[in-house]
């Protein structure tokens, strides 16, 4: 027997574990890849988000090089080996239950993450999870509430999931949870394996929210939505008829609103176009998904701030669609920073409609610019060709 010098006999397995060492450490390089940079933007907008791929592509690994470059701290469930009372949680009788009720104990990964304050909690193999595991987990991933416990604001939940076809004992996704997920597709690409087999990987990229563009992304976010949901109102909901279908994204209020979120965060962060366009074909279904982002390369609007800060220098647009999505936005730009000088402006603007001869057009956001003024604020002349119809809708009740 081999001796060491201080009497005791060397570890086998220390020259594999160093060999191990050295195979995992690894580098990182920027790389343009959408499916990571649609991931982050997702989860910035702080929406849960389930990615779809076969076994063994690198979704878990992808989520732990999210999780180190955001320096949170990553909780990883099986969700297809937990009962409903794990996310549920477990009853614990207090002292007094007919004073105090009977409080649901949370599991051990939730309490750690509630006691940090932020990270992300990481639900694999989703559709290997039965039905009464799925319908526990709609309060988790919408509400963030586990037990009686509230996860923070700042956790964010990241799913993923193999085609039936593939999983273990797989399962659809019921529609009510499915339709809380950005859905992404998970795919490889054999030159970035071949490249991170020699120990180099993409960097997963971290969009930053340019507080300087929050204003206007939001307004031109919530005029872009609007607008084209008022010209495809059959949109706004509809339930795929099949089975597989409804257990993917489809379009509803709930991921409409998705769409509106990261379609805000794109903007604020200024997003590659095909990292968005996954993002919100992911949140409201191909379909759906591809006809707003049709709609959006053809609408083209103006910043809403700087038609707001000179509006007497802009052209309303020609086309019917934009000019409803463009008075949409001006208005919720005024609304995200009221003055007295941005709500004259927005008059000014919608009065360019009524020049143009489509008051009609007009007439919802005149409703909506009047609920947003000041008692003390004078009725500006912009406002004249609206009058009768502020009063009738009591928007304007003081009106002179």
């Amino acid at each position: 027997m081999n001796v060491t010098h201080e009497g005791f006999a060397p570890d086998p397995l220390a020259a594999a574990d160093e060999l191990l060492r050295r195979l995992g450490s690894q580098r990182t390089e920027p790389a343009a890849n959408p499916q990571l940079e649609a991931l982050s933007l997702a989860v910035s907008a702080n929406l849960p988000v389930l990615l779809w791929g076969e076994p063994g592509i690198g979704k878990s690994a992808g989520l732990q090089q999210l999780a180190a470059g955001l320096g949170v701290p990553l909780e990883t469930v099986i969700a297809s080996v937990h009962e409903p009372s794990d996310f549920a949680g477990l009853p614990i009788i207090g002292d007094d239950p007919a004073t105090t009720g009977v409080p649901m104990a949370p599991p051990d990964w939730a309490v750690r993450l509630a006691t940090a304050g932020r990270g992300l909690v990481f639900f694999d193999e989703l559709s290997s999870a039965p039905p009464a595991v799925q319908a526990a987990l709609l309060r988790v991933v919408l509400e963030r509430r586990v037990g009686s416990l509230s996860l923070p604001e700042q956790v964010r939940v990241v799913a993923a999931a193999n085609p039936p076809s593939s999983a273990a004992d797989g399962w659809h996704l019921s529609p009510p949870l499915a339709n809380r997920f950005v859905h992404l597709q998970w795919t490889h690409d054999p030159r970035t394996v071949a490249r991170g087999m020699a120990g180099t990987w993409p960097a997963v990229p971290l969009p930053l929210v340019d507080p300087a563009r929050v204003p206007s992304a939001v307004a031109r976010a919530r005029g872009v939505v609007s607008g084209f949901l008022s010209a495809r109102p059959g949109l706004a909901h509809h339930l795929p008829g099949d089975a597989e279908g409804r257990g993917r994204a489809w379009p509803s209020p709930r991921t409409w609103e998705m769409a509106l979120r990261l379609l805000a965060v794109g903007y604020a962060t200024g997003a590659g176009q095909k990292a968005v366009a996954a993002a919100v074909v992911g949140a409201v279904g191909d379909g759906p998904g591809l006809e707003l982002l049709a709609y959006l390369e053809q609408l083209d609007l103006p910043d809403p701030d700087r038609v707001l800060a000179d509006p007497d220098a802009f052209a309303l647009p020609g086309r019917g669609d934009r000019q409803l999505a463009f008075l949409t936005a001006v208005v919720s730009a005024v609304q995200s920073d009221l003055t007295r000088r941005r709500w004259e402006a927005g008059w000014v603007v919608l009065a360019k409609a009524v020049d143009a001869g489509v008051p009609d057009v007009a007439a919802r956001a005149a409703a909506d610019l009047a609920a947003l003024r000041d008692t003390d604020w004078p009725v500006p002349s912009g406002i004249d060709a609206f009058i009768d119809l502020l009063q009738l809708s009591g928007a304007l009740p003081n009106a002179s």
